[in-house]
């Protein structure tokens, strides 16, 4: 399984679930005892109990780095006094069979190398439904005032994706893998996660760019892109990437700089 920060997981899905609306087919108002599954940092944790008033919600993760970002994050505001967190692998979880009515997962099963396992290990411990929320990294896409910004996006993607070693276009994908583990009544719906940077400027959008100009957004995926571009072609795109962040760092001093990402999720339910 593919790992990451806290930090990066904070950028990543800064903002995600300010609309819920997304999350209606799962029903959460009637749960009683929810799972997160790879649960990271417990944003989608918190929204799950905030949204399941009178349910149990259990996060569970392999990273107990996560882990503890996790907890001191979860607040009795966003549920804590019903939040447990648990390390666990997804594809082996420690819970009995049917120990939940709703088991969900958010951004995991792209970045598992057997994903149908996990779905699999979903279905054992769900007694009525398994979620997913998954992005179709393929499908996103780019507006910006710099005027090279949205074509860069667009030629690192492409080579993530053709560099990672999973499958992080799957999105609208995961209804196959819900049916072939034999869940039935699977229904997906699209999402778009819209990420806005215009002004006034938040910190973190001051830092997003800030990071473009240094080249350390890139480097997120450094790893990914020297597996598909080499050695050179990713210092090359490195440079083209630094011109481009400090264009947008001199838009932003002047108010000028306006940058909108659409990243689209599939939220998929299935029923044991």
């Amino acid at each position: 399984m593919r790992r990451f920060t806290a930090d990066y997981l904070e950028r990543t899905r800064r903002g995600m679930w300010e609309s819920r609306e997304a999350l209606a087919p799962l029903e959460l108002a009637d749960r009683t005892r929810v799972l997160d599954v790879g649960c990271g940092t417990g944003e989608l944790t918190r929204v799950l109990a905030e949204e399941a008033p009178a349910a149990e919600v259990v996060g569970v993760d392999a990273d107990r780095d996560l882990l503890a970002a996790a907890r001191e994050a979860t607040g009795a505001d966003a549920g804590g006094d019903r939040t447990a967190y648990v390390a666990g692998d997804a594809t082996r979880l420690p819970f009995p069979d049917d120990a939940f009515d709703l088991v969900a997962c958010q951004a995991l099963l792209i970045n598992l190398p057997d994903p149908a396992a996990a779905v699999r290990e979903f279905a054992r411990v769900s007694a009525d439904s398994v979620a997913a929320v998954e992005p179709d990294n393929a499908d996103v896409t780019v507006r910006s005032t710099v005027d090279a910004e949205a074509a860069l996006e667009a030629e690192v993607r492409e080579a993530y994706i053709a560099g990672v070693a999973t499958d992080v276009a799957m999105g609208d994908r995961v209804g196959d893998l819900f049916a072939d583990a034999g869940l039935a009544g699977v229904e997906s719906r699209r999402y778009r996660h819209e990420k806005r940077v215009d002004p006034p400027y938040s910190g973190a959008d001051l830092e997003d760019i800030a990071r473009k100009a240094s080249g350390a957004g890139i480097a997120d995926h450094e790893t990914e892109l020297r597996r598909e571009l080499g050695a050179a072609g990713y210092d090359d795109l490195r440079r083209e990437w630094r011109a481009m962040g400090r264009s947008a760092a001199e838009q932003a001093q002047t108010g000028e700089y306006e940058r909108v990402e659409t990243v689209p999720f599939d939220v998929t339910v299935g029923r044991v």
